[in-house]
């Protein structure tokens, strides 16, 4: 990648978002319920993760309805008006650097201190708070990989300085290379 150029792909953010949010959920309830102890429900174990799972279905939903095509209300509108790289060679990361740069370490952070101290200091399911935000963070990467596999282009987000984006663009596209190209080499 060159100097000056930082581009990651929509998917692998939305996916490593998800990840660190999982993470950040499984150190907040490993901390809190460490402590405090686990969460005691009246109607059991097994009815609190039947809501918990239906709840986390509802909010995966919402994250798809946020990349749909809904005026006002979803990003997929901003896909078709994806600027196409000029010269994807040399302003695409690396393979290493493609996921490196996907990675939001204060996210996790936040995520996770926001999460042990509401576990702690308010109410311990608090603690898996951040399975909300990892839940609504793969629905949408679910959602803009399969836009992409149906408009065979890439999605990436971020600056290149020899091409600026337009007041109402930030999405960046690359022709999606079939698989075992040079690309995937």
């Amino acid at each position: 990648m060159r100097r000056g150029n930082t581009v990651f792909r929509y998917v692998h953010y939305e996916v490593a978002c998800a990840l660190l949010a999982f993470c950040a959920a499984v150190v907040s309830a490993g901390v809190v319920f460490g402590v405090e102890g686990a969460p005691e429900t009246s109607g059991g174990v097994g009815r609190a993760v039947v809501f918990g799972l239906i709840y986390l279905a509802l909010v995966a939903g919402f994250g798809v309805l946020t990349v749909s095509r809904i005026k006002w209300f979803g990003e997929g509108r901003d896909f078709d008006k994806a600027v196409p790289l000029q010269e994807p060679a040399a302003v695409l990361p690396t393979r290493g650097e493609e996921y490196r740069n996907c990675v939001n370490v204060l996210l996790f952070v936040v995520m996770a201190a926001c999460a042990v101290g509401g576990g702690l200091f308010w109410e311990r399911d608090l603690a898996l708070f951040p399975l909300i935000f990892a839940s609504a963070w793969l629905a949408r990467g679910w959602w803009v990989a399969r836009w992409e596999r149906r408009h065979g282009v890439l999605l990436w987000k971020g600056r290149v300085r020899t091409q600026p984006l337009a007041d109402d663009q930030y999405l960046y596209s690359s022709v999606r290379q079939p698989e075992g190209s040079a690309r995937d080499a």
